[in-house]
């Protein structure tokens, strides 16, 4: 068994210790914002933080993490007033919404790091890949972000969800169970 913290709770995995990061926080925890690209390590949709370091959770197993601490993207901000994510709804970065999650979780770790990149400091730190190309939109993102960061700048593009998580499904008809209509 292998014991760690995800998103501020301790959890502990029956699963063999060989198993990758990316399937017990989906498979066993439900925590589907993670995302599998390419299974690489390559893409950067799996993106997490770890202890303070973004890491592609495709390729570091639960055997490898006892005792350390793991943040995904449903723990960066449940009301979606992280810088990043308001920077991303204000730059309109959004297309296909695959990337996201990671290149988030990638931005973050970067703006604790350094809140004030540059371009090549982005390009550095986020080298995730973007399906539908939107680069220049995630660096400005990532730069209004760490201007929010700063206290430079306010913002408030993304309001907040308005429901819990755990009723959405009741909100929409098409997961309602026909019983329940």
């Amino acid at each position: 068994m292998t014991k760690f913290t995800v998103n501020d709770r301790p959890v502990e995995y029956r699963m063999a210790a060989e198993t990758p990061l990316l399937w017990a926080l989906r498979d066993a925890s439900n925590l589907t914002g993670t995302k599998y690209g390419c299974g690489t390590g390559d893409c950067g949709a799996c993106m997490v933080e770890i202890d303070g370091e973004a890491i592609r959770s495709c390729l570091v197993t639960i055997g490898e993490l006892e005792g350390r601490f793991i943040t995904t993207i449903e723990a960066l901000s449940r009301d979606r007033s992280h810088p990043v994510q308001q920077a991303w709804a204000a730059e309109n970065v959004p297309q296909c919404g695959f990337c996201q999650s990671g290149m988030i979780m990638a931005a973050a770790v970067l703006l604790k790091k350094n809140a004030n990149p540059s371009n090549e400091d982005i390009d550095e730190a986020i080298t995730n890949i973007c399906r539908c190309g939107t680069y220049p939109r995630i660096r400005e993102a990532i730069q209004r972000a760490g201007r929010v960061a700063r206290g430079e700048a306010v913002l408030s593009a993304a309001p907040p969800p308005g429901i819990d998580p755990g009723d959405a499904a009741e909100a929409v008809p098409a997961l309602t169970p026909k019983d329940a209509l």
